[in-house]
């Protein structure tokens, strides 16, 4: 069976989303690249507690299945369209997270109101005109509005869309999409949020470029040896 430690990660990272409520029942959807030119995707109409590795299909990137005994998701057109559209993607997550999701159905963008945005490439989270799922029109619009970049985009009265560098990218981008939707959504609630400038969107992110831990070298491997020992 192709490419099964994909498959299982794409088990493992559906389930972890829906326990975090941004996945539930069977709404969603996830895509990994494999190989460059083919795509494994979650199966259609399964509840994610039920999915297993095999479940788990393969197509080449112009949705025909390679691998895979489960009819893919319905979402099939706009994951393989992302997928051609943009070389540096290497997964895609779908969800129908609340909060990004009633912004969605409220057709709103989401501006710069917290820096956070920065670590999704952009300076205001898109919203992609509404089209019927699984349709051809809606994979033409998801490609367009994320053609020049970016790791997020809302889908009009539907739901939310993250991309990322690798699957973990992805979940991760789908998670911050969701906190700053939330944080919008109960702004606009009490007031006008303020939104930060372009300048300090682009400094965020320089800053995020040098985020977190260094790589590990040889003093920090605890199983490299010490000299003399």
């Amino acid at each position: 069976m192709l490419a099964q430690p994909i498959r299982a990660a794409i088990v493992e990272t559906a389930q972890r989303l829906q326990r975090l409520g941004l996945l539930s029942l069977t709404a969603g959807n996830l895509s990994v690249r494999v190989e460059g030119e083919l795509m494994a995707i979650t199966p259609t109409g399964m509840p994610y507690e039920q999915i297993e590795p095999q479940d788990i299909v393969i197509t080449d990137l112009a949705g025909n299945v390679v691998d895979g005994s489960r009819r893919p998701s319905s979402e099939l057109p706009f994951h393989s369209a992302v997928l051609r559209a943009r070389s540096d993607v290497g997964a895609v997550v779908h969800t129908h997270s609340l909060y990004a999701t009633t912004l969605a159905v409220l057709g709103r963008t989401i501006p710069a109101v917290h820096y956070v945005i920065a670590a999704l490439d952009l300076e205001t989270v898109p919203l992609v005109p509404y089209a019927t799922f699984g349709s051809e029109e809606l994979a033409s619009g998801i490609a367009a509005a994320i053609g020049n970049g970016g790791k997020a985009a809302l889908l009009a009265n539907h739901g939310a869309l993250a991309l990322g560098d690798d699957l973990a990218d992805a979940a991760r981008s789908a998670e911050l999409l969701e906190f700053l939707a939330t944080v919008y959504h109960r702004a606009l609630a009490v007031g006008e949020p303020v939104v930060l400038p372009s300048a300090e969107i682009a400094r965020v992110g320089d800053r995020y470029g040098d985020y977190g831990q260094p790589p590990a070298g040889p003093a920090d491997d605890p199983s490299a040896t010490v000299a003399g020992r």
